[in-house]
């Protein structure tokens, strides 16, 4: 099986790609060939292409895939901030890549796994969203991954490629330096504490999300490319399992795990413009379609902690 990761250089993609190397394999299929795409170097060693400009798309797919993890974006507060760039890589991109399948022809039919995100959904907000819920985003990322699922629903329909859309939760507690995703400071708040580090919390502590760790990130990834997609018809689109957990459960799982010394290097910074982007955003989901295709998370916040201890916390 030839597997192909766009966007390998960021978090989800580097971990993928270390998971699919470790295993060797795809389901049940051997792995014979893993390219790694994104526009900076990853490590492992990656070819340096923007898709979201004209024949990158068609050099990435080169070799065939059978299953393309397309995972490139710009983040949230990015996309709200730069409306050109958020449109050029997140539905420029994803549009020449979907067309890049489609140019090859010959039969070929490429699982395409998306990397959505809950922000399709804009309020009023029902006590939990379902699958059929109307995407309505208040967000110009919420827009662009919104037309991205229909896109990529509309060439499943046609054949031209098997879709799966997963719309992940906040991802939780990212690795590495902060990034410029408005949701950035719910991983903040715990890791850098945990690191001996002052956070900033720009929301107040009752702004509840939906949460998932990196780990069931990838898991979800790896049992969306394997998922026998017969099962979802024409919704191709799946809002994946998390918890939902307030930013005061947060603490209280810092609080748990390193004390009130990790605590107190919260500081309290109110930002109206990241407090708006968020209060678009869902806080609670009804995933059962999700849970009856196999797909699973963590269920309290002091597991998605413990997770980063394990996986990913400097010691």
């Amino acid at each position: 099986m030839r597997i192909l990761i766009v966007g390998a250089a960021g978090m989800l993609g580097r971990k993928l790609a270390g998971r699919l190397a470790k295993d060797g394999a795809l389901g049940s299929a051997p792995i014979s060939q893993l390219s790694l795409v994104d526009v900076v170097p990853a490590d492992p060693p990656s070819v340096v292409l923007d898709i979201s400009e004209p024949g990158a798309a068609e050099e990435a797919l080169a070799t065939r895939p059978d299953v393309i993890f397309h995972l490139a974006a710009v983040v949230s507060g990015e996309a709200e901030a730069d409306l050109d760039k958020g449109y050029r890589v997140n539905l420029d991109g994803t549009r020449r890549l979907l067309d890049a399948v489609r140019g090859l022809g010959d039969g070929y039919r490429p699982r395409v796994v998306f990397s959505s995100s809950i922000a399709v959904f804009g309020p009023p907000f029902p006590e939990a969203i379902e699958d059929d819920r109307e995407t309505a985003p208040l967000t110009s990322y919420g827009t662009q991954k919104a037309i991205g699922e229909l896109l990529l629903s509309d060439y499943s329909r046609r054949g031209l490629l098997d879709g799966v859309a997963i719309r992940l939760p906040t991802i939780c507690v990212r690795p590495g330096p902060p990034n410029l995703a408005a949701s950035g400071f719910f991983s903040n708040i715990i890791r850098e504490p945990l690191s001996g580090r002052e956070a900033v919390l720009p929301v107040s502590e009752d702004v509840r999300h939906w949460f998932a760790s990196p780990r069931s990130a990838v898991e979800f990834l790896v049992h969306a490319a394997t998922l026998d997609t017969d099962a979802l018809g024409d919704r191709r689109s799946l809002t994946m399992p998390g918890l939902s957990a307030t930013v005061a459960e947060q603490i209280a799982g810092l609080r748990e795990a390193g004390g009130e010394e990790a605590v107190r290097l919260i500081r309290r910074e109110p930002d109206p413009t990241i407090a708006r982007i968020v209060d678009g955003w869902p806080r609670n989901f009804d995933t059962r379609r999700a849970r009856e295709l196999g797909f699973r998370a963590e269920t309290s916040f002091d597991e998605i902690i413990r997770i980063y201890l394990e996986d990913d916390a400097v010691r």
